[in-house]
């Protein structure tokens, strides 16, 4: 695996990106060096395809995703205004991991971790198997199969199932969805990522309300999802 922390100095977000980074290695691939890459002139911009400061790249793949933009002496905000988030640099690091078996954990096994496998099944690659499951199941929710059905996700045929039940020996990778409650747990020595996200299915109110809280998390999921299986250019 190839890191690249791209940078020039005076930028305010270098720093605490840089920490992130190092943070990310050191759990899910510890002994993996970081090739710090200063860029100093505009030349070595163009050069190299800096994208503005900072920068991390992983096997060649720009964490956020970008293939084009214009080269230069910048610095960088990244989606949300600020630093990479710790999950985007997770994403990067685990698709270079290439894992085999992607296991999305919640508590009901009822709509998280259930729309991240329905998701998940349509971008990761055909030899990546992708289940979910929960520490106490109880049925998928009509929110779910509804706000993936907007985006042309079919997860009809999903039912809750619980961690018991995975084929944990084939199991590389769990990623926790959990917020708020006891995250389920996984006995095993893989690696594992904790992607917390609230429960739309407990957003207090009305219809209307309950599936925006479904959209959103639907589309969190979405993003960070593409990320994990992006495709190298």
């Amino acid at each position: 695996m190839k890191v690249e922390f791209l940078f020039f100095e005076g930028c305010p977000h270098g720093p605490l990106a840089l920490e992130r980074l190092e943070q990310v290695i050191e759990r899910m691939a510890p002994g993996t060096a970081i090739a710090h890459v200063r860029v100093e002139s505009d030349e070595l911009a163009q050069q190299v395809g800096f994208l503005g400061s900072p920068s991390i790249r992983v096997d060649g793949l720009d964490i956020e995703g970008l293939t084009s933009g214009a080269p230069g002496m910048a610095c960088r905000l990244y989606d949300g205004g600020g630093p990479p988030a710790e999950w985007m640099i997770e994403a990067a690091v685990l698709r270079a991991m290439g894992p085999k078996h992607v296991l999305f954990m919640c508590v009901a096994n009822s709509a998280r971790s259930q729309m991240a496998e329905g998701i998940a099944r349509t971008l990761a690659p055909a030899s990546v198997r992708i289940s979910s499951a929960g520490s106490s199941p109880t049925s998928v929710r009509p929110e779910a199969l509804q706000v993936l059905s907007e985006i042309g996700i079919d997860i009809a045929d999903h039912h809750s199932k619980s961690v018991d039940d995975v084929d944990k020996p084939s199991v590389d990778v769990a990623i926790t969805l959990c917020a708020d409650e006891v995250c389920p747990l996984f006995p095993h020595p893989i690696t594992r990522l904790h992607w917390g996200l609230t429960d739309p299915a407990a957003v207090e109110g009305g219809a209307d309300a309950r599936f925006d809280a479904f959209r959103q998390t639907r589309d969190e999921l979405s993003k960070r999802l593409e990320r994990l299986f992006a495709v190298p250019q």
